[in-house]
């Protein structure tokens, strides 16, 4: 993939039951093709399902290097990550899709990303629907 010329798949894009799996596989190929532009392979919410599924981005790396599929790389993941039981990975999903700045100085520069793209928007508080609204991909507005 080339991320100088194409968007990576949404941090909401499910795969293996997985959020942020199909966006950390696009960066993980795009960095294995030297196209990987503007985006960061293995940034730190990268680091966060790496760390849930008790990986390492080496082993992550090799392994979308050996499996030219999402269905491959998924099959690999099943059957390598530590395996958690459905309602605690969906836990995971919600609160990784649910977190926002941690911090007084990452809150200043999620409000300076957001502002950059639109500072009405600010209803936003969570990063993922950042990348969202940063890439183009329509984000619903919150009462």
């Amino acid at each position: 993939m080339d991320l100088r010329t194409a968007l990576p798949r949404s941090m909401k894009t499910r795969l293996g039951g997985y959020v942020h799996l199909a966006r950390m596989i696009d960066k993980c190929r795009a960095v294995l093709a030297g196209t990987e532009g503007e985006y960061i392979y293995p940034c730190p919410m990268d680091e966060r399902l790496l760390d849930y599924a008790g990986i390492t981005a080496e082993q992550f790396t090799a392994a979308v290097k050996a499996n030219v599929t999402d269905e491959g790389v998924t099959e690999w993941l099943r059957r390598t990550a530590t395996p958690h039981a459905t309602a605690e990975l969906e836990e995971w999903n919600r609160k990784l899709l649910e977190r926002g700045p941690s911090s007084p100085e990452s809150a200043a520069k999620f409000a300076k990303y957001r502002d950059a793209v639109d500072p009405s928007r600010t209803d936003i508080t969570a990063w993922s629907d950042l990348q969202d609204l940063e890439e183009g991909r329509p984000v619903p507005r919150r009462g």
